[in-house]
């Protein structure tokens, strides 16, 4: 399976793995699938820590490098067909970045994991919950 790994599912993975439910747990440490990140998700945590709902032991120009040489995933590019598929994707609010990520995740035929409720009510991609 590919797994495209929504913001705070990435977040949680690195720096608080006790909130990944043991189920997700098991598919993430699988090496069968492959695991994919939106440069979406480093600008959200970039805006996490700007509005200061978060905080890393590092610089964030450092802690994010550092991290994905620690833990790699593949680059899931933000394309012009990623821009563009994210107004044609339907979800039930317009949080840009939920666009982006559901846009990536048709794009490139990947399986958003998300503890987001309303991401995963979208029948237009796959969606793997964290229960």
């Amino acid at each position: 399976m590919k797994l495209l790994l929504d913001t705070h599912i990435w977040l949680w993975s690195v720096l608080e793995q006790n909130r990944i439910k043991p189920s997700l747990a098991a598919i993430l440490d699988d090496p069968e699938h492959e695991h994919w990140l939106s440069p979406i998700s480093v600008w959200e945590l970039g805006n996490l820590l700007r509005r200061k709902r978060l905080s890393l032991d590092s610089e964030f120009e450092r802690w994010v490098p550092e991290t994905l040489r620690r833990f790699p995933f593949r680059h899931a590019p933000l394309t012009h067909e990623v821009a563009l598929q994210s107004h044609q994707v339907d979800l039930p609010h317009n949080d840009p970045a939920d666009r982006i990520l559901a846009a990536t995740a048709v794009v490139y035929d990947l399986t958003l994991v998300t503890a987001d409720e309303r991401l995963l009510k979208s029948r237009r991609f796959p969606v793997l919950a964290n229960r």
